[in-house]
């Protein structure tokens, strides 16, 4: 491995992270959300939180079917097993402030770090494709995963606005959450074979965790503000967006 790339592929997986930040922009025009499109927001975030699990385990089922589908179930027991210890403990939590209740301290928390368990995969994805020096796939990875990441942060912040927090902060923790990117890429770089069979686990473990977490939490909350019907329709349009969206950026992938 050519040590002088290291930087190049630091710096791609950056812009990637940096990209997720994108998503809160909207959001700067925005100041107040109406309890219904508070749902709407909610239902957004859904639709493109269930997209991006779907590309992945998609992913993660072409290389080994086995490897991914444990990676859903154990993605799914760990996320339901934090969303428990945060509700034994949301108590301890002071209510007011930026949050409304403990419960959305909760979701702002998980949803997050579903997010960054989430970016952990892509991290290492980065960095395989730009193992052996395989420049063209490497950007053409880095480009479709900075665009994809962009929609990516705007469901972060469909969570977290509404909820009262500043969507310069919202767009900060949007960043953080895709910071494994640029910090996995490296290693997975420098030692891509070691990498490579961990993928498909990778894919199928954020997979499970966001699909949980999707309908345990957020849209849950969406029902509760808005229509079942308007919700169905957003959710439906969003997954078909994005999944649209990401074979116009990234074709055969």
């Amino acid at each position: 491995m050519d040590s002088s790339y290291v930087v190049w592929v630091f710096l791609a997986a950056l812009v990637t992270a940096v990209a997720t930040g994108v998503g809160a922009l909207p959001f700067f025009f925005t100041r107040e959300i109406a309890a219904h499109w508070l749902g709407v927001a909610g239902a957004l975030a859904s639709g493109i939180m269930l997209a991006a699990s779907f590309s992945l385990l998609y992913a993660g089922l072409q290389s080994h079917i086995a490897l991914s589908l444990v990676g859903v179930v154990l993605g799914m027991v760990l996320v339901a097993a934090v969303d428990r210890l945060l509700a034994r403990y949301s108590a301890l939590v002071p209510g007011g402030g930026q949050f409304t209740n403990q419960t959305d301290w909760r979701q702002m928390l998980l949803i997050v770090v579903v997010m960054t368990v989430h970016s952990i995969a892509e991290g290492v994805g980065i960095g395989v494709s730009f193992g052996k020096l395989e420049s063209t796939l490497g950007l053409v990875t880095t480009i479709a995963i900075a665009v994809h990441n962009i929609p990516e942060g705007l469901a972060i912040s469909s969570v977290l606005v509404p909820r009262g927090v500043a969507w310069w902060k919202a767009a900060l923790w949007s960043v953080f959450s895709s910071l494994p990117q640029p910090l996995m890429a490296v290693p997975a770089y420098w030692f891509v074979e070691a990498f490579k069979p961990f993928l498909p686990f990778g894919f199928g473990f954020a997979a499970g965790a966001m699909i949980w977490l999707v309908f345990s939490e957020i849209l849950t909350d969406a029902l509760e503000d808005t229509p079942s019907e308007t919700v169905a329709s957003v959710v439906t349009l969003a997954i078909v967006g994005m999944l649209a969206f990401q074979l116009v950026i990234a074709p055969g992938t």
